[in-house]
């Protein structure tokens, strides 16, 4: 292994913090949308998002810090390798790669539950559009 192999990584695991904070930054502004909502109905739904978004964000933590460790355990690997301490720079790396994997399952298990935020959305709207289409017929 030489000094390029884990600066590989730099670009990777930078644009990875940029898709985690781009996460964040919609969750919160989700958040803030339906703080700022109005009527008992849309209530409802927040209340069914709220353990959703909790979890969420607790997972974007998780990602996030994952990331940090892993770019971390990536610059010492490149400093071990730079001082000639070959072994101790491989074992930096490895586990610079796994927190980098496990950061990526725990960004695929949010994206799970972000596809079941959007679930409890289309059945919010199905449940209105139903119930808007019930008044319609009755008022003919």
């Amino acid at each position: 292994m030489n000094l390029t192999t884990p600066a590989l990584l730099f670009p990777a695991i930078s644009l990875l913090f940029l898709a985690y904070t781009n996460r964040f930054l919609v969750l919160a502004q989700l958040i803030r949308q339906l703080h700022d909502r109005e009527g008992d109905q849309v209530r409802d739904m927040v209340y069914r998002q709220i353990n959703n978004l909790k979890k969420r964000i607790a997972l974007i933590r998780w990602m996030q810090g994952l990331g940090v460790f892993a770019f971390i355990l990536c610059a010492l690997a490149m400093f071990f390798l730079f001082i000639k301490m070959d072994l101790v720079a491989e074992v930096s790396f490895g586990f610079s790669l796994l927190l980098l994997v496990l950061s990526l399952v725990v960004s695929l298990y949010e994206i799970a539950i972000s596809t079941r935020a959007i679930q409890i959305e289309l059945e919010d709207l199905a449940t209105h559009h139903r119930k808007d289409g019930e008044a319609g017929k009755g008022s003919d």
